[in-house]
């Protein structure tokens, strides 16, 4: 069924559905000859219509390849229906401003209005603002609702095309006015069946930047998809583990289906339940909301009885072949001495593995499949070993334990998994997936690949991070140097840039090695509109400036910590007679050269002493306020000298490795980073105390910074760790 026409009056356009179809990157034929006070309808190829603006912007939003565009979970999508319910209040003119009121408070504390990412409620309130034309703008130029409009810009700024378009044909100078009007009617309505609705739509749509990926499961049917994401609880949850969390969540929205999380808990030596409750706790943090949360161990007995059944059925036999030997005879494709041996034989031994007996210890459980295929997975898989580590969750119970390859066909047909999602990296086992499945009796669970994730400089192997923990190198898990969750948070992080970066890669089976700046450029542009800014001087070889006709006492002014965002506060800055800049600052004035004093107004440095190493010990001048800052050169960041100052440790972060990528063969310690970390002693500005764990903030000509440590007492330092800003960086950026 194809939409033919959306039809509407000249004088009302629907302005929400034709931006949600622009942004989705839609060709919407329109139509906008009806009588002035119609309802908008939509007619479709089968003859049905749909009418009403918001029952249309619903289809639109179903429709449309945007993830998470409108099916989400029953609280959201509720969610986003009462913001529809909501918009109509703009177009009344008393209830105008009261409405900005409402949502620009709201907006404080989101970035979207539902969740984090757009939806159509974004569009709604979006489109009811643009439709009141002057009224909007004259409050979009000021500084009442700054939240509002911070919004309103980055939906404007990430759309501009497409928006553009769409306000320039349906916006008059004075809204809906005769302008406007008449450039709808002159419009050509376009009636190709090549652009429907339905139709394919380019990678990027054609509305801003961001890339729309519209991916299907095979044999998928709405309501009935069941996935899963199945984390091993032996390290905490990172980057890699990220995207196919939000792929599943993904998928499980678009089919309206079902998440369950899973824990891969075959392997006592391994995990814990630090690692199950750090992980829950990530999977929390990246908004993923699950049907169940379920442990392989928790099929363990279902498991042992399948295995029995195997080696009844004669699918598996138990060989105590040495792992050494093992591995050579499946590249060689020799079959083991053991595979012959009969039922009853098989049956003992599995008994004795079971008991975990000295006898039982030698052995292990393999299938019976293929020792030829040129596929080595198919060449008879271990399907159990014994181990004698209690485990996390159930102790010492078991003496046995099931292969991940063994585990995860069982457990994906037992919880009745349609579609599994897996990295490329387990391609050649697809097969032995299949295969397994079948000798088990279940009907075939679809595999989904997708790319795992490749970072420059970047390990992602829990192996290897658990090296660095052990070794001491890194404080934990959540070190701001680890590709964890918790780790680029800590780092400074916005979850909303970590689900955009993932959503932009969608579901691509291409390996591709990507560079971290393009990460943390996105969350630049989530902090930069609304952190506040804050003022900072390197301790070290400070300067002070003495300006001879500045204030004999010392006087405050209250300002904006962020200019351009209301939301942000304000600070208290002192005004002092003698005030500190940062030596680089210092060696950069020339002698009775005028400079500006960001927050303050201009000076002209009369004066300059160094020492013999020609470093800037201290500097005399006279303020200049009615100087124009635009003649200045240099403007300068200062603090006044008060006790008052907040001793600060701005600290810094390397990559852990020096090379790029590692080859298959290269030993990571080989390349591991000497010099991760640099620390550097700074004060700053009163208002700092303030600051709690986590906040964001920019230093002034600094930087990005995140709290770590907030302040405590003078003698502790408030400890700030540096956020990338998406800029190029290079590795070993702390050699001597």
């Amino acid at each position: 069924m194809e939409i033919q026409m959306l039809c509407f009056p000249a004088d009302a356009p629907p302005l929400a559905v034709i931006v949600a179809s622009k942004i989705a990157g839609l060709s919407l034929p329109t139509d906008p000859s009806l009588p002035s006070g119609s309802t908008p309808i939509l007619h479709f190829s089968d003859g049905g219509k749909l009418r009403g603006l918001y029952v249309l912007l619903r289809y639109i939003g179903r429709v449309a390849k945007i993830p998470d565009f409108y099916n989400r979970d029953a609280f959201e999508s509720t969610q986003i229906d009462e913001w529809l319910e909501y918009a109509p209040v703009f177009s009344s003119g008393s209830e105008f401003e009261g409405a900005c009121g409402y949502v620009d408070r709201y907006l404080l504390q989101h970035t979207f209005l539902v969740g984090h990412s757009l939806s159509i409620a974004d569009i709604a309130i979006w489109s009811a603002l643009v439709g009141t034309g002057q009224r909007w703008q004259s409050l979009r130029n000021s500084k009442k609702y700054q939240n509002l409009v911070r919004w309103f810009n980055s939906i404007h700024d990430e759309f501009d095309a497409a928006l553009n378009e769409v306000t320039a044909m349906y916006i008059g100078k004075k809204g809906l006015g005769t302008q406007a009007v008449s450039k709808v009617r002159d419009q050509q309505v376009s009636t190709s069946s090549s652009n429907s609705v339905n139709g394919a739509v380019s990678e990027k749509g054609v509305g801003g930047n961001r890339p729309v990926f519209e991916v299907h499961l095979p044999d998928a049917q709405v309501g009935k998809v069941r996935v899963r994401f199945a984390p091993e609880p032996s390290g905490y949850l990172h980057i890699g583990h990220s995207k196919a969390a939000l792929l599943n969540k993904y998928f499980a929205e678009k089919y309206d289906g079902k998440l369950i999380v899973r824990f891969d808990d075959t392997n006592p030596d391994k995990e814990s339940s630090e690692f199950v409750d750090n992980l829950l706790k990530d999977i929390e943090t990246l908004g993923i909301t699950y049907e169940a949360v379920t442990y392989t161990s928790d099929y363990f007995p279902n498991m042992i009885e399948m295995a029995e059944k195997l080696i009844h059925e004669g699918k598996a036999y138990v060989d105590d072949t040495t792992r050494e030997k093992m591995q050579q005879e499946r590249m060689d494709g020799i079959e083991s001495k053991c595979r012959s041996n009969s039922v009853e034989e098989n049956l003992s031994l599995w008994k004795e593995m079971v008991a975990g007996s000295e006898r039982g210890l030698m052995c292990c459980l393999r299938g019976k499949l293929n020792m030829q295929d040129p596929n080595k997975s198919l060449r008879d898989p271990v399907y159990y070993r014994c181990n004698l580590t209690p485990h996390h969750k159930i102790g010492a119970k078991y003496k046995i334990y099931p292969t991940y390859d063994f585990a995860c066909p069982f457990v994906d047909a037992v919880e009745g998994i349609t579609h599994a999602l897996r990295s490329s990296e387990y391609h050649d086992r697809n097969d032995q997936y299949y295969w397994i499945q079948t000798d088990m009796g279940f009907q075939k669970v679809h595999i989904y690949e997708f790319s795992r994730v490749n970072l420059v400089y970047t390990l992602l192997s829990k192996r290897k991070l658990l090296w660095f923990v052990q070794t001491g190198k890194v404080d934990g898990w959540d070190d701001p140097r680890f590709p964890t969750v918790q780790g680029i948070v800590r780092r400074g992080l916005k979850i909303e840039a970590l689900i955009q970066f993932m959503l932009e890669q969608g579901a691509s089976k291409n390996l591709n090695l990507m560079e971290w700046d393009k990460l943390w450029a996105i969350n630049k542009k989530i902090i930069d509109p609304v952190c506040p800014r804050h003022t900072a001087v390197i301790d070290q070889q400070r300067v002070l400036l003495t300006l001879t006709d500045g204030p004999e006492d010392p006087f405050v002014r209250t300002i904006p910590k962020h200019k351009k965002y209301e939301g942000a506060g304000e600070k208290a800055t002192t005004y002092t007679k003698r005030i500190w800049i940062d030596q680089d600052d210092a060696r950069s004035i020339a002698a009775n050269e005028e400079v500006t004093l960001m927050d303050w107004g201009n000076a002209i440095v009369k004066e300059i002493e160094k020492d013999q190493e020609g470093n800037v010990t201290q500097l005399t001048g006279v303020l200049h306020l009615e100087g124009s800052v635009k003649t200045t050169k240099l403007k300068l960041t200062w603090l006044p000298d008060t006790n008052e100052l907040v001793t600060l440790s701005l600290v810094d972060f390397d990559y852990l490795i020096t090379k790029k990528k590692l080859e298959e063969d290269e030993n990571f310690v080989d390349v591991v980073n000497p010099c991760t970390k640099m620390e550097t002693a700074a004060l700053g500005d009163s208002n700092m105390r303030n600051l709690k764990r986590g906040d964001i903030i920019q230093l002034e000509r600094k930087g990005y910074f995140r709290c770590d440590v907030p302040f405590i007492r003078p003698s502790k330092p408030l400890v700030l760790f540096a956020i990338p800003d998406g800029k190029q960086t290079t590795v070993m950026k702390f050699r001597t």
